[in-house]
């Protein structure tokens, strides 16, 4: 099977079918706020804005990593651009590998003449640095869209489960280190949906990315994905015995805070996040960006306008929240007193 094709099989998979993790949540649920009746402010006090990276962002959302290199993806990622850019939101684009393969497939990822003013992320895969990819191939993917840092994705159960997967992780440590070396713009480091544990923080702070994004346990499966491209039944079953494999994304960002982040350095959350007040928690249990992306690939499937509105209803609930304890900004959320665990 072609990148193209799969990548197409992704965006169809994703848009029809039930990917969810089995038996695994994002761990958000266990956290609710302590409501306040007296929150001392007014609801149009709420400032979700923040700065990161010389960008300004309005909420501190990313429309996470999802795709590109197939027709359908580039209508995709230009909805999602024209409504991050509208909202001021951060934006990933999906894996660049299929483009920098084949050029052709470049325009499915070239987002920036929609959105001029947001935080872009361009994307590879960190296991292609063992397969021949360097720190050339990292700078063309970020020069070909003009993004303001890197994410390498790591995606090793994902690739177990493929068949023909690439699957040689050995040392990936030093050449994530070379390309935060001598890269002009930040690393960030992204799981695909089983979360980062504390070891593994502790590497990829010690190599020096820039963030680190949890992208945890709870929402999309890429197993699920996986198994339902794949034909042969063996290889089917083998992926499906996955799909409650995983670090909860809220237990996995407690992880990474609890290791400890470097001064200057960030943390992201993604992972199951399906609302305003999902994001809000995770905000409050220390994040400072929140990554959501089905939700938003199914609306920016339909139109922009409805990406717009999605991203709308979430900015909606996130200011609901933070005016529902008496927050006024992030700063305050992330210190806030009213987020206790239920359990």
């Amino acid at each position: 099977m072609t990148i193209e094709n799969r990548k197409a099989d992704h965006i169809r998979i994703c848009l029809e079918e039930d990917v969810e993790g089995r038996g695994v949540t994002s761990g958000l649920e266990r956290y609710r706020f302590v409501h306040q009746a007296l929150p001392e402010m007014d609801l149009a006090d709420v400032d979700t804005s923040l700065r990161l990276w010389d960008r300004e962002l309005r909420l501190p959302l990313l429309v996470s990593s999802m795709t590109g290199g197939a027709p359908r993806a580039g209508e995709i990622n230009r909805n999602l651009a024209l409504a991050a850019q509208e909202l001021g939101l951060a934006m990933g684009v999906g894996s660049q590998r299929a483009a920098l393969g084949n050029p052709q497939l470049a325009d499915t990822y070239r987002v920036r003449q929609f959105a001029p003013d947001i935080l872009l992320f361009a994307n590879l895969g960190a296991v292609q640095l063992n397969y021949s990819y360097g720190v050339d191939e990292c700078r063309r993917a970020v020069e070909m869209i003009e993004a303001d840092a890197l994410v390498l994705h790591l995606n090793a159960v994902q690739e177990a489960v493929q068949p023909e997967g690439d699957t040689r992780f050995v040392g990936l440590c030093e050449k994530i280190a070379e390309v935060c070396r001598r890269l002009a713009v930040p690393v960030i480091a992204k799981e695909v949906g089983w979360g980062i544990s504390a070891h593994a923080a502790r590497l990829l702070w010690e190599a020096g990315v820039g963030a680190i994004d949890v992208a945890g346990a709870g929402g999309t499966s890429w197993s699920q994905v996986e198994s339902l491209c794949i034909a042969d039944e063996r290889d089917r079953l083998v992926a499906e015995a996955f799909a409650g494999w995983g670090i909860p994304t809220a237990d996995s960002l407690l992880m990474v805070l609890g290791e400890g982040v470097p001064p200057g350095k960030r943390v992201f959350a993604s992972g199951g996040i399906r609302n305003g007040i999902d994001a809000a928690k995770a905000l409050a249990l220390g994040a400072d960006l929140v990554g959501i992306a089905r939700p938003f690939l199914k609306a920016a499937a339909i139109s922009p306008e409805a990406t717009v509105e999605l991203g709308g209803v979430l900015r909606e609930q996130l200011r609901i929240a933070m005016f529902g304890i008496g927050a006024p900004n992030l700063d305050v959320l992330r210190g806030t007193p009213f987020l206790v665990e239920t359990r």
